[in-house]
């Protein structure tokens, strides 16, 4: 995947309880790297679905790259990371973000995710708040959030069947048309803003050995939880972007979140013509709005 980063970027790794975990970091110019290490840390967590990787943030990123250590790991089980075979589960990722932000992160670390993924942030904002500073969040979403199941695509009785797991991944994530159409329909508000390199990114990650398994435990909804039942507790500062068209995960459950800590949720910004993915779809937006509440 180091083909599709920015310039001035590389990976380094880092060795966690599950594995192998690969980021992406200031490596090259026009980056002053003598100064990286006393940087803040600014760590980007990418979401979860076939051919996600940090690639989902590489549009994002370089624009904080002169004020921040920069750090966008590809998760276990995800981009060229480790891919053990396991029926993962979500203490694996709690476990292994956490494991990564201990040994890569000399101060408390201002995140920036999407997602499950940013739900993920959230529970261990939580639980271990000595290691966040603040939290930029995307679409925070459990996808079972206030007990409905708005993320689950396929029955579980065809997931759970070995010989379809297969099929189900190749023809689902494993070729190109299936990508393009994936993107296009489900993560884009705007088809036509979806490239061939974007394409080429999420294909590269799908089709690395054995990613079908995080891949698919997402799928059966193996890590699916209620956000609602979490989200109360928070108290790191949190503000919370929504693309006004994302699908599964509605902007009237993210206010409805967002509403129900005003505490450590400061600011709820709706993005107009967006999907789950603002990031990757419409880069210069988001960069302006983490410019205006990063300060």
């Amino acid at each position: 995947m180091l083909k599709f980063q920015p310039p001035g970027f590389g990976h380094k790794v880092i060795h966690t309880s599950l594995g192998a975990m690969v980021y992406y970091t200031q490596t090259n110019a026009p980056w002053a790297l003598a100064d990286i290490e006393n940087l803040p840390p600014l760590l980007f967590l990418h979401n979860f679905g076939g051919g996600a990787s940090a690639y989902e943030w590489s549009k994002v990123y370089p624009a904080f790259a002169s004020n921040y250590q920069i750090l966008a790991p590809d998760l276990i089980g995800w981009g060229e990371s480790a891919h053990p075979v396991r029926d993962y589960q979500i203490k694996d990722y709690l476990n292994t973000i956490a494991e990564f932000i201990i040994q890569t992160c000399h101060q408390p670390v201002t995140v920036v995710a999407s997602s499950l993924t940013a739900a993920f942030a959230i529970r261990l904002a939580i639980t271990q708040p000595n290691l966040f500073q603040r939290l930029f969040l995307v679409c925070p979403s459990g996808f079972n959030d206030f007990g409905q199941g708005s993320g689950r695509r396929l029955p579980l009785s065809v997931i759970n069947t070995p010989v379809l797991d297969d099929l189900i991944y190749s023809l689902g994530a494993e070729n190109e048309i299936a990508v393009r159409n994936f993107l296009e329909s489900f993560l884009f508000a705007k088809p036509q803003r979806v490239s061939q390199e974007m394409v080429e990114a999420y294909l590269t990650s799908a089709q690395q050995p054995n990613a079908k398994f995080a891949a698919l435990a997402f799928l059966r909804g193996d890590l699916y939880f209620d956000l609602s039942l979490y989200i109360q507790q928070l108290t790191i500062p949190t503000v919370i972007f929504w693309g006004e068209k994302a699908q599964f995960t509605s902007i009237k459950s993210g206010r409805r979140l967002a509403y129900s800590n005003t505490n450590a949720i400061q600011k709820f910004y709706a993005i107009a013509d967006a999907g789950v993915l603002p990031h990757l779809e419409v880069p210069e937006i988001t960069i302006g709005l983490l410019q205006r509440y990063l300060g």
